[in-house]
């Protein structure tokens, strides 16, 4: 697939990723945003996400995202989805159904393809990968290499995860030969936390319990702790990975409560739990090493019904 060939006669393009969107989500938007927007710019193009997290407001055109979803568009000649099937594109997925043609771009097996066309690579390391093999590479520049770059970086965990193919590394190796600071990148995405980030990382930690036998480790930050310290959704990234390094356990259990009894649940495995099936069963999903799913419940049966799925496949 190349993304040009879609391209004859479109007037308007719309681009969106999943809600919560997270690196690779706005990289491979911010990405084929700025391929288009740069050899198309007679074309009306959009892109729609959520949030975006402030480390990654670096990336180019970012201040141009439409966070409120609205559009005088009555229907894209062409909604591109990414990272995610259209169901999970929340109030875009209107946009995605009134298109007039669609485009599905993503790496989750989880997917069964939900545009017109479909460029569905479970083995593929991230969606921004997958970017990088549709668009003409001669017409790339630094800004859309650091956004496909960034999404490589988190999806990949620098390059660790088991996603991690000779091909991931061949795109990387092009993608930095355009002088940006990879370094300083990864330090900025991965590795940097704010005080209070911190914070709630030493909580977490300080109050897990270990499972199993000390196979799999669970910690819970509930709503009045997040209000305590007044952290958001947003300070609760990296802390599931962290977990998942302490020595003899093989699955991390991370859960933040968003609203009372509702859980935001995140699942890591070193290979020997296939946690994606468990995050599928509860309306999530994912990959075999890292997914998530919502779930309501009092911390202790969220707990009880997830490590009952662990203990199964243990």
């Amino acid at each position: 697939m190349k993304i040009d060939e879609f391209m004859q006669d479109v007037k308007t393009v719309g681009i969106s990723g999943h809600i919560r969107p997270d690196g690779d989500c706005i990289g491979s938007c911010m990405g084929m945003y700025l391929y288009l927007s740069k050899n198309y710019p007679e074309v009306d193009i959009q892109v729609f996400l959520e949030d975006i997290p402030p480390e990654l407001e670096f990336i180019k055109d970012t201040d141009k995202v439409n966070k409120d979803y609205t559009t005088d568009v009555d229907s894209f000649d062409l909604f591109i989805a990414l990272d995610c099937g259209k169901d999970r594109l929340g109030n875009a997925e209107g946009f995605f159904d009134a298109a007039k043609n669609t485009v599905n771009i993503d790496h989750h097996i989880s997917n069964p393809g939900t545009g017109k066309i479909n460029y569905i690579a479970p083995t593929a390391s991230s969606a921004c990968e997958l970017v990088y093999t549709v668009i003409d590479t001669e017409k790339m520049d630094e800004d859309i290499a650091k956004s496909l770059y960034t999404g490589i970086v988190t999806d990949t965990g620098v390059f660790k995860y088991s996603c991690t193919s000779p091909k991931t590394m061949e795109i990387a190796a092009k993608l930095i030969s355009y002088g940006f600071d990879f370094g300083s990148l990864i330090d900025h995405v991965f590795y940097e936390k704010t005080y209070l980030q911190n914070q709630i990382l030493g909580r977490a930690l300080l109050e897990s319990i270990l499972l199993m036998d000390g196979k799999c480790i669970v910690s819970v930050v509930s709503k009045q702790t997040m209000d305590f310290y007044g952290a958001t959704s947003n300070d609760m990234d990296g802390i599931v990975n962290q977990m998942l390094l302490t020595i003899g356990v093989g699955c991390s259990i991370f859960m933040y409560e968003e609203e009372p009894m509702t859980y935001r649940v995140s699942l890591r495995s070193d290979g020997s739990v296939d946690v994606s099936k468990i995050a599928k069963l509860l309306g999530g999903g994912g990959h075999m090493r890292a997914a998530g799913c919502t779930v309501n419940g009092t911390q202790h049966d969220v707990i009880n019904n997830i490590t009952k799925y662990i203990q199964q496949q243990l």
